[in-house]
């Protein structure tokens, strides 16, 4: 049987002239999400609201659209047509089937059709009264209510009592592609979500230095990708064998310095990556002051290097602020786990905190760039992630 969803948004209703192009980019998010469990799901759009009209099951239903950026809320509905005995006797199906008895409750009223003849706060009255005369053990409270039966009185009358949070934000796609430097920690990840929240599409890009970090290091980073790809759909990782990279970095260039020039290589090789996927900007997790080489001094050492932005969203952050996202969106247990990536194993035991650029261009005088760059651009494996179910 058909079942009835609206999906409201939110900062999408501010665009403008250019909503449409978001509306139809928050719908496609929507069939995408929706189609492996249903695939003729129908969607209809109006003001403020898009309705979807589905057989598939509620919990997935549910599961799915709570991950689908853009959307503000989700309400399972009712519908039917614009008369008040229809619009009564479909809030009594409503009313029943929450757990009403011994609560008190509210009617509110939307009234976007003003060709219906009655005005908003008449229809809640009405409504109000026709739910206490058939049900037993219910309470009018306007002020704090323990249940909301909304009316929308639209092309058709529509009616729901939940309102499941969505993770808000802009559709994914609207905003064009960046390259994530992923690691296997709890930052990085959770600067992915914060970007796709801003409808910026990630690919990822992991550099592996095995034997110096095991293979299960790798194994977690595909797990973490797994996680976000129930955000974003099917996603492909880019993984560089960094190994010798790494080896060069530490026999030419100052123990001090390690952790800067291993950034700066990074970048450059992720740069280059990124301009041949099409993406216009790298991510990293990077958060003010976290560890010596995220001081603004070093930042800069490594934004020297990069000609397209290199976005930073949690720069602001601190670490209880991003383990409490991590964990929300379903990453944190995977970033615990104990296998180390090479940002954590080559770190030296006195990093340069505060190096000035001309320090650090005298520490990569010994170091033949475009051939490391060369070198870490060769054999990426490319493995295509799928959500993890």
């Amino acid at each position: 049987m058909e079942s009835l969803y609206l999906i409201s948004f939110g900062e999408i209703a501010l665009k403008g002239a250019n909503r449409p192009f978001f509306e139809r980019i928050l719908m496609q998010g929507i069939k995408k999400a929706l189609t492996p469990f249903d695939e003729n799901v129908k969607l209809q759009k109006t003001h403020g609201r898009i309705y979807c009209f589905t057989k598939a099951p509620r919990e997935k239903v549910m599961d799915s659209l709570k991950k689908v950026f853009g959307i503000v809320y989700i309400s399972p509905a009712k519908s039917c047509g614009l008369n008040m005995e229809e619009i009564n006797n479909t809030a009594l199906e409503v009313m029943k089937s929450q757990k009403y008895t011994g609560k008190t409750f509210k009617v509110e009223t939307r009234r976007p059709n003003k060709s219906f003849p009655i005005k908003s706060p008449e229809v809640s009255r009405q409504v109000g009264a026709h739910l206490l005369m058939n049900l037993d053990n219910l309470k009018v409270d306007v002020h704090h209510p323990q249940i909301r039966i909304d009316v929308e009185i639209r092309e058709k009358a529509f009616l729901y009592s939940e309102r499941v949070p969505g993770p808000g934000g802009l559709p994914l796609g609207c905003n064009g592609k960046a390259m994530l430097l992923l690691s296997g920690g709890i930052d990085s990840p959770v600067a992915a979500y914060m970007l796709m929240k801003r409808g910026v599409e990630i690919e990822p890009i992991y550099f592996h230095s095995f034997p110096f970090t095991s293979d299960r290091a790798k194994e977690k980073v595909i797990d973490l990708c797994r996680i976000l790809a129930m955000y974003s759909g099917q996603t492909r990782l880019h993984v560089v064998n960094f190994t010798e990279v790494l080896k060069q970095i530490g026999e030419n260039a100052p123990n001090e310095f390690l952790t800067i020039m291993m950034r700066r290589m990074m970048v450059r090789i992720a740069q280059q990556v990124a301009e041949r996927v099409g993406a216009k900007a790298l991510v990293t997790g990077e958060s003010l002051g976290q560890v010596a080489s995220q001081t603004l001094e070093a930042l800069s050492a490594t934004n020297e290097v990069a000609t397209m932005p290199i976005f930073r969203p949690l720069i602001g952050f601190d670490k209880i602020e991003i383990i409490d996202i991590a964990r929300r969106i379903g990453t944190y247990d995977i970033s615990i786990e104990p296998y180390a990536d090479c940002c954590t194993v080559f770190v030296p035991q006195h990093p340069k905190t505060r190096p000035d650029l001309s320090g650090v261009h005298e520490a990569e005088s010994g170091l033949d760039v475009g051939e490391l760059k060369e070198q870490g651009l060769k054999d990426i494996e490319i493995i295509n992630v799928y959500p993890h179910i």
